[in-house]
């Protein structure tokens, strides 16, 4: 990959991996391992409130830091109704996750290699007429399962919360939940009524990003992460 494709991808953990930025999404990662000790985590969910609060940047960043691991890799793109990621990659969206659960091809055939070692990509596909119904079907649960099989870690970019259900639905089969909150843009209520949601549906919330946070300093933003301990 050149490296005028990774910078529009936004993936700061390659294009700069000894920034501020990228040393918080790998601390991210790490706080996520070192929070699910006695129940590992090997599907997580990355969600928001709303759209712009920067989830799917946080998510792709944070595929990159576990494949730096060494782990191998899946991120999938469940965002069904207005999906990024296959850009981030520079890779196509014309088939992905809708067509393997519409039983229209194989989940193999939808993997996606990508320039960084260990990390794999699965598009989104087209945008099919019932997204939630499918992310609820069997044949999700069943695709789940046969993933586990093959990679360490599979990701999952979710809609916003507050807009579908599509994330709710999705979040109960995660082992863990990460919320990705704008600073300046989500209302406490919002992340009150994001966080009753997910409760609702008996998902695993491992912790809350603080995206766009100021330093003190004159550096750019940064991610925060905080654990379940800390309230809403």
């Amino acid at each position: 990959m050149q490296q005028s494709t990774i910078e529009k991808s936004k993936l700061i953990t390659t294009i700069n991996p000894d920034s501020p930025i990228a040393e918080a999404y790998r601390s991210l990662r790490t706080n996520i391992l070192f929070s699910s000790i006695d129940e590992p985590v090997k599907t997580l969910m990355v969600t928001s409130c709303q759209s712009g609060d920067g989830k799917s940047t946080t998510i792709a960043n944070l595929a990159v830091a576990f494949s730096q691991e060494g782990k191998r890799v899946l991120l999938i793109d469940a965002d069904l109704r207005r999906p990024s990621l296959h850009t981030f990659f520079m890779q196509s969206n014309q088939t992905g996750l809708s067509n393997v659960l519409a039983n229209q091809m194989e989940w193999q055939d939808a993997v996606h290699s990508t320039s960084i070692d260990n990390l794999f990509f699965i598009a989104s596909g087209p945008t099919p007429p019932n997204p939630s119904e499918m992310l609820g079907s069997k044949k999700m649960n069943q695709f789940i399962e046969e993933l586990t099989a093959h990679y360490d870690m599979i990701l999952f970019d979710a809609p916003p919360s507050l807009v579908v259900t599509d994330g709710l639905v999705l979040a109960s089969k995660c082992d863990g939940v990460v919320a990705v909150i704008s600073v300046g843009m989500t209302k406490r209520q919002q992340a009150k009524k994001m966080y009753a949601s997910l409760e609702h549906v008996k998902a695993r919330l491992l912790g809350v990003v603080l995206n766009n946070k100021k330093k003190k300093s004159k550096e750019q933003p940064y991610y925060t992460y905080y654990g379940t301990n800390r309230r809403m």
